[in-house]
């Protein structure tokens, strides 16, 4: 069977642009997912980028016109100044993987809910209750917003060791059984393309 690798981050306007187009993708040829969240502004730090507060103001400038651009093309709301950002990705990050390993709800949605919850909704993704509401939403146990802290935060910095280690420098980014590797949102036709022809 085809995999997908699919390094995000929870606080990333990048990632809740992809929406559940992934899944989409995933579904129509037969593929699984492993989903990895990591702290992308560290991943920054690892692969020469830098946070977007540090950037040039043209970069920060045109940054912000492309989410706009995009958002629009897309038909997502998105508020280019989120009232709860940046904030600690951590948290939801450590329930996303907790409820990987639990299963029996829908990943998919849960990744959605977390960054719409940040970026179209004007909740903070650090709190707990904000956290066990996306996760009840996407038909996992709320409490898993409190649990596995320990093995999430281990998790959560082995995904930052490895997706720097594969060559993964932002968010998201896909990368394929076949080591194809695919940064953002906008190629997705091109995993999508790629898995058709495999």
């Amino acid at each position: 069977m085809t995999h997908i690798d699919y390094y995000f981050a929870t606080i990333s306007p990048y990632t809740y642009l992809a929406g559940t187009r992934l899944e989409e993708i995933a579904a129509r040829h037969g593929a699984s997912i492993t989903y990895k969240p990591c702290d992308v502004i560290a991943l920054f730090g690892k692969t020469g980028g830098q946070p977007p507060k540090e950037r040039h103001p043209a970069r920060q400038e045109y940054r912000l016109i492309e989410m706009e651009r995009q958002s629009a093309k897309l038909g997502m709301p998105l508020n280019l100044h989120p009232a709860h950002w940046p904030t600690n990705p951590a948290p939801s990050s450590y329930a996303i993987i907790a409820a990987q390993k639990v299963g029996g709800g829908d990943l998919g949605a849960l990744c959605h809910a977390v960054t719409r919850a940040c970026w179209a909704e004007e909740r903070n993704v650090a709190e707990d209750d904000v956290i066990a509401a996306c996760l009840e939403a996407a038909g996992f146990d709320p409490a898993l917003a409190q649990s596995g802290m320990l093995a999430g935060a281990e998790e959560y910095a082995a995904n930052l060791e490895e997706a720097a280690s594969r060559g993964v420098f932002g968010a998201p980014f896909y990368i394929t059984d076949d080591g194809a590797r695919f940064w953002g949102q906008d190629r997705l036709d091109d995993l999508d393309a790629h898995l058709a022809d495999r």
